[in-house]
């Protein structure tokens, strides 16, 4: 069976669709880390973060599609890296999801690839993309387009005891 595998820029339309399928990015990386959703997510009310990323300036959201059905989003900006880089930006890739069973086909590799054209088109040519500890499908991904580690965050948090809350 042939899919046709395709991203487009998302519109305001598609952010109800998109805030579904950011709940479902969010219950798989708090499985692995539940701190994901305080430092990494999108803050509350999803509906308005995501009106936001896709109408700034220098924030793009793209929605994966098969066969003209949305499975998947990613959403990137372009940030200043320091002063000591003359004027330089950066491409950030914020958050990529692909629905679990639409995986494999080629949805994220269609979106990544258009994220990075359309931020090539508008003169960036350096890239970040965050992939949380035991993200090894994710680091595979991004190793795959050229990607490699140059940053490890580390992460504690102080136990508070239950007598203390």
């Amino acid at each position: 069976m042939c899919v046709h595998v395709s991203a487009r820029l998302a519109v305001n339309a598609d952010v109800i669709h998109l805030v579904s399928l950011y709940r479902e990015m969010e219950e798989e990386q708090i499985v692995r880390k539940p701190i994901w959703a305080l430092t990494d997510g999108l803050d509350h009310r999803f509906d308005m973060s995501l009106f936001r990323a896709i109408e700034e300036e220098d924030s793009f959201v793209l929605a994966g599609e098969i066969d003209g059905a949305t499975v998947g989003f990613i959403w990137a900006t372009i940030e200043p890296m320091l002063d000591r880089a003359q004027g330089a930006m950066i491409g950030r890739i914020r958050l990529i999801y692909t629905e679990p069973e639409a995986r494999g086909v080629g949805v994220g590799h269609t979106m990544l690839t258009e994220m990075m054209d359309l931020l090539r088109a508008r003169g960036i040519h350096q890239f970040d993309a965050p992939v949380g500890p035991g993200q090894r499908a994710a680091k595979n991904f991004f190793e795959s387009h050229r990607f490699a580690a140059r940053s490890i965050i580390m992460y504690s948090a102080d136990k508070v005891a239950e007598d203390d809350t």
